[in-house]
């Protein structure tokens, strides 16, 4: 198995999609052996990308409020690892970004995630990441993101599928107002807890 250190120079390298991005290749994920908390969203916004910092736009404000966690833990990777679907910024599309390149995650996201050891929460932020790492019986079944959240006690207390944090969910937000105030509670807790290593 490649050293963690020479699969992240790897990654930081990668063109494989290069041909269809608007920009040029520039991923951006966070990752380290120690992390924790895994963080899977969907793929880099254009603030992020031209920042190179991950979740640094109001996607991000909004999930470290969601996890009662400061910028400078949210940016340890010793405790927080960021890794999205596709690494690069897909483009713009008509209501949205578009979604995460396809070549990206069957490329590099089982090395990483090999690296994570440690990991003791996973939080699956949209139905892409929700896509790929929810049980099979849960993927066969075209579970929406609005069932998977609404059914996060299924996966406690080691996986928690969200809604992505973009300002473009408020209109979500606002039809499930349980979400806020049943699920962040209790996710806030179990964020705290695992971050202070408690069994």
């Amino acid at each position: 198995m490649a050293s963690l250190a020479s699969l992240i120079n790897e990654v930081r390298a990668c063109s494989r999609c290069a041909m269809h991005l608007p920009l040029e290749p520039r991923p951006v994920f966070q990752i380290h052996e120690s992390a924790c908390i895994l963080i899977a969203g969907q793929a880099p916004g254009r603030t992020v990308h031209e920042t190179g910092i991950p979740f640094n736009d109001p996607s991000g404000d909004r999930l470290r409020a969601w996890l009662g966690i400061s910028r400078e833990i949210f940016y340890d990777a010793e405790q927080i690892a960021i890794l999205p679907m596709g690494f690069c910024f897909p483009g713009a599309g008509k209501s949205g970004d578009l979604p995460p390149r396809p070549e990206c995650a069957p490329a590099w996201r089982e090395a990483l995630l090999s690296h994570l050891p440690n990991l003791r929460l996973t939080l699956l932020l949209g139905q892409y990441a929700q896509a790929y790492h929810l049980p099979q019986e849960d993927k066969g079944k075209g579970v929406s993101v609005t069932g998977a959240v609404q059914a996060w006690q299924k996966h406690w207390p080691h996986t928690v599928p969200l809604p992505h944090p973009s300002p473009r969910n408020n209109l979500w937000l606002k039809r499930n107002p349980w979400f806020e105030v049943e699920l962040i509670p209790v996710l806030r807790a179990r964020v705290a807890k695992v971050l202070k290593r408690d069994s």
